[in-house]
């Protein structure tokens, strides 16, 4: 059963690209989320919005153009969608948590050109604007919780295990730039090892940022 709202119940307004409103109250996240559910699959339009009005909080879905944007007092980020059935999962964060609740659905960029550039740019141009040891960390533990190991000898941390280099590069160049940042020591993967893995050697840091996501 979902958490019910609190305060609650929550309003809602729903956009489309035929610019017919709806707006709903609901008492939980979940009921948000069928709600938004149908009105996105029986809406034409390649355009669709969710607004929290009382908090000044915005997600706009663009299948069209493969984008996500969030927005809240000012800021204003972009996403790159690499798959067509993440754009529900991340509205679903958004009824869930807000703005904030999307924080770690992937790498968000502050301007749309930005996700016109390769996958290795964009993902170390979102690794350079951390500044901060705990968001490194924060940031490195959500790539590992994703698809990451503790490999068998349980000395090194595995991100990507088993996937190919052609995978996840925007993730994968920001990881290297985490690496480099917080001062990791990364060592060349296994002769039988997956090519898109890295291996990181276990560090206290880590250690205790990965229990938070096991």
């Amino acid at each position: 059963m979902a958490r019910p709202y609190s305060p609650g119940p929550k309003e809602f307004v729903f956009g489309g690209g035929d610019g017919g409103d709806q707006r709903v109250v609901v008492p939980d996240a979940q009921e948000a989320y069928v709600a938004f559910s149908t009105f996105f699959r029986v809406q034409d339009g390649g355009t669709w919005t969710i607004d929290d009005e009382p908090a000044g909080q915005r997600l706009v879905l663009m299948p069209g153009q493969a984008v996500l944007a969030r927005s809240t007092a000012g800021s204003l980020e972009y996403l790159k969608v690499d798959r067509p059935n993440r754009y529900l999962p991340g509205a679903m964060l958004f009824f869930e948590n807000g703005y904030a609740g999307l924080d770690h659905f992937g790498p968000w960029l502050p301007n749309l050109a930005d996700l016109d550039a390769t996958p290795e740019a964009r993902g170390a141009t979102r690794a350079a604007t951390i500044t901060t040891e705990a968001a490194a960390l924060e940031e490195a533990g959500r790539i590992w919780a994703d698809s990451g190991i503790v490999d068998p000898s349980d000395q090194w941390y595995v991100f990507f295990d088993s996937h190919g280099a052609e995978d996840d590069r925007a993730e994968r160049a920001a990881l290297l730039v985490l690496i480099e940042f917080l001062g990791l020591e990364r060592v060349d993967a296994p002769a039988e090892a997956a090519d898109g893995e890295v291996w990181v050697r276990r560090d206290a840091r880590l250690d205790t940022e990965f229990e938070r996501w096991s």
